[in-house]
């Protein structure tokens, strides 16, 4: 995810990841805001006018840029999370739950 993290900074920001659709660079933008750190998105080639005048694009990449003081904290928050691990939690508290309550 964070593969090439030697790119030059972008409008006081530094390169965070890339995202391979505009949708996902909303989501990358959506959590970071929501915990509190500022996100930018820079448009490659024309992927920005494409958005415009057809609503959105998957042709191009979009790079995510974050204030170099919550570089780190960024890199955590967008961190991926295996799926099973959520359902091996949720399945061994169900059963904890069940065996204390007989």
């Amino acid at each position: 995810m964070f593969e090439n993290e030697s790119r030059e900074p972008w409008r006081g920001g530094v390169y965070l990841t890339t995202a391979s659709s505009s949708f996902e660079a909303d989501l990358f933008v959506s959590k970071l805001e929501a915990e509190g750190i500022p996100a930018m998105k820079r448009y490659m080639g024309a992927s920005n006018f494409i958005e415009i005048a057809m609503g959105s694009t998957s042709a191009y990449p979009v790079e995510i840029y974050v204030p170099e003081s919550t570089l780190e904290t960024a890199k955590e928050v967008i961190r991926p999370v295996p799926i099973e691990d959520d359902f091996e939690e949720a399945d061994s508290e169900e059963s904890n739950g069940a065996q204390s309550d007989e």
